[in-house]
């Protein structure tokens, strides 16, 4: 697990607002750790996806035979086919399908298949005659893993389970392996009759013939391939629970909670209905006939996983946020999937928001906020090794490697904080109102979704326009840097004007557009809490009131918690000279750039002027005309060696002195 350090500025900040709460481990730093750290990447290259894709998976119906792989001498190995059905899209002869030739080689074919040929990833099917846009057409795969460890299917003294995200299914059957196509899923399954096997639905039936145990499980929601799973073990433990429907109390929904000897799963299986109600009035009812937990052996590297109504835990992982997290995904991710690995978005930052939403119904609002700025914490200390933003167009083509795509400082973290901001841009109403329509949508529950769908859904249910905060928050890589002034100014006639100049200052990224909550505090100890669109860099604001004011704070909240403002200026006392202010520079300490910012009133002759701890000026970088109001420069500090220094910048016949680091 990575150690994630909480900012000093985050840490003050908190430290200040109030106590801090004890809560459960961060369920999605625990999956994150495991997911980025697998000693492989089960994702291809480029060149071999497979498209267009000319046709669309309806259902997946599987007869395997896992008996041998549950006995010594604990063989890869099984026989199996796959009945595929499909709807095609348009004219077609043939189909390609992803299938892994080191892990899966295909027998034969049958049906609507007459003949085949597999290659090192793809299996090209020739069909009997040309099928229609329209028709339904069978395809039976014959096919046998081999008896290879491929870290998808896993078997080891008596345990056997699959292990797909993101595109490992094509290493245990042959399927068409993106997240976009969802497919029903029917699963016929032959282990000894001492072994307990668990997959995605619900349990058809188990018959018996002789020591053979057949397992016959349907799922008749839509499942991604990489959420299909097999989990299966001799002697397995198993307990189930019931949660009661909002609907239909007089209807239950089991809850299965396998579990090796030795653990205890009573605390989750304690937790589970209360968990499933406050997601279900929070999104939608608990939207599948079963659902599950199954704990793995230490060949299962990740910490948990989603897989559909039946999760994959590490070795005695009953952690609360743990199973918060993933449950989570049983909305977000299983319900509606990401469409392609650009909307990662989608399932984990909405799962690692759902974390704190739990925290939100034992510890209140203060519980909620503070797992929030936990998850900033973790982005601004993660984002020096992850300059990129949450949705990277270019993953809907080419799969990221996971140590990118699960990278928890950004898809986890960020993500969470993302949706967060949403929820302050939106309010409480208007935001519960979007999520529960996004979840209910027919078009997108059981199905897939682009954040431009959810994008789409904020837009409809606000009436509203929010394209600019996906364009800049979600698209954009790293965040903003705020260095805001303001003054006070005695009007006259017991009038007062505030001005307030808003920038941002960053250089390795654009401008993020953002409503700033803004509040005001007068000398009667009254106060007044109001937002402004900042849609521009370099604003002004004027406000009158008619009483005087002491003290202006920006984000009095801190609901913009993907943010910097550590040099925030206010100017309180209008008797001072405010024609002419030198802000601090940031970053501060220095590595090779910073930023120097000042104000003026009128156009001046600007100078400025590095000096070192002796008073000696060693560079003028700027000499020169600057036009009256905010200006912004950046000073290159690369040649200077590490240690303290001054600046000086003389505007007019007016000159301010500042401190600064320089830390290479």
């Amino acid at each position: 697990m990575r150690n994630f350090s909480i900012s000093l500025f985050f840490l003050v900040l908190f430290i200040s607002a109030q106590a801090q709460l004890v809560l459960p481990e961060k369920g999605a730093r625990i999956c994150s750790a495991r997911k980025s750290s697998l000693p492989f990447a089960p994702v291809l290259k480029s060149t071999e996806n497979i498209a267009p894709h000319s046709f669309d998976v309806l259902n997946y119906r599987l007869d395997l035979n896992l008996y041998q792989n549950f006995l010594s001498p604990y063989s890869h190995y099984f026989k199996g086919s796959n009945i595929m059905t499909f709807l095609v899209d348009s004219t077609l002869s043939s189909i390609r399908l992803n299938a892994v030739k080191s892990s899966i080689t295909v027998d034969s074919v049958r049906m609507a298949g007459s003949s085949f040929t597999q290659s090192a990833t793809i299996l090209t099917i020739q069909l009997d005659r040309q099928y229609n846009p329209g028709e339904t057409v069978d395809v039976k795969i014959c096919y046998h893993h081999n008896n290879i460890t491929d870290q998808v299917f896993n078997v080891k003294n008596g345990f056997v389970f699959t292990d797909c995200e993101p595109e490992g299914a094509r290493k245990w059957f042959p399927c068409w392996d993106k997240p976009s196509d969802k497919a029903t899923l029917e699963a016929f399954i032959k282990v000894p009759s001492a072994a307990k096997l668990g997959s995605n639905g619900r349990l058809v039936d188990s018959t018996f013939n002789g020591d053979t145990l057949t397992y016959h499980w349907k799922s008749i929601n839509p499942v991604a391939t990489y959420l299909t799973v097999l989990t299966g073990k001799m002697n397995y433990k198993l307990d189930i629970v019931y949660w009661h429907k909002l609907s239909n109390p007089n209807d239950s929904v089991p809850m299965r909670f396998y579990f090796n000897s030795g653990e205890n799963p009573d605390p989750m299986e304690n937790i589970i209905g209360p968990m499933t109600t406050w997601y279900s009035q929070s999104f939608c009812e608990h939207p599948f006939e079963k659902n599950g937990f199954a704990t793995l052996n230490d060949e299962f590297y990740w910490g948990g996983m989603e897989n559909q109504t039946l999760t994959s835990l590490c070795t005695n992982c009953w952690s609360e946020g743990l199973v918060s997290h993933e449950y989570a995904h049983q909305w977000f991710g299983d319900m509606i999937t990401c469409a392609t690995w650009a909307d990662i978005w989608l399932n984990e930052g909405f799962a690692t928001w759902t974390e704190a939403r739990w925290i939100e119904k034992n510890f209140g609002y203060a519980g909620y906020k503070q797992s929030i700025m936990d998850d900033a914490s973790s982005y601004f200390a993660g984002i020096p090794n992850a300059p990129w933003a949450i949705s990277n167009p270019s993953w809907a083509v080419v799969t990221p490697d996971v140590n990118t795509l699960f990278d928890y400082s950004v898809t986890y973290a960020k993500g969470s904080c993302a949706l967060h901001q949403v929820r302050y841009l939106l309010g409480d109403s208007m935001f519960f109102q979007v999520m529960q329509a996004y979840s209910n949508d027919p078009l997108l529950k059981y199905n897939s979704a682009t954040v431009a769908d959810f994008n789409a859904k904020v837009n409809e249910v606000t009436g509203e326009n929010y394209d600019w905060y996906f364009q800049d928050w979600i698209f954009q890589k790293y965040h903003p840097v705020y260095q805001n002034t303001y003054n006070f100014e005695d009007a006259g006639n017991g009038n007062w004007n505030v001005h307030y100049f808003t920038t941002q200052v960053q250089t390795n990224t654009g401008f993020f557009r953002m409503i700033q909550e803004i509040r005001i505090v007068f000398d009667d100890s009254s106060d007044t809490t109001f937002r402004v669109m900042n849609d521009a860099n370099y604003q002004q604001y004027t406000w009158t009131f008619t009483k005087k004011p002491v003290g202006l704070t920006f984000d009095p909240g801190n609901e913009i918690v993907l943010k910097e403002s550590n040099t925030f200026v206010g100017i309180v006392d209008a008797g001072k000279d405010q024609s002419f202010v030198l802000l601090q520079n940031i970053p501060n300490p220095v590595v090779n750039h910073t930023v120097i910012t000042f104000r003026s009133e009128k156009d001046l002759n600007v100078k400025l002027e590095i000096m070192d701890l002796t008073g000696k000026v060693i560079a003028i970088p700027v000499n020169g005309f600057r036009k009256a109001g905010l200006n912004v420069l950046d000073v290159n500090c690369s040649s200077y060696a590490s240690g303290v220094y001054y600046y000086r910048l003389t505007a007019g016949e007016k000159s301010q002195v500042r401190k600064m680091v320089i830390a290479h």
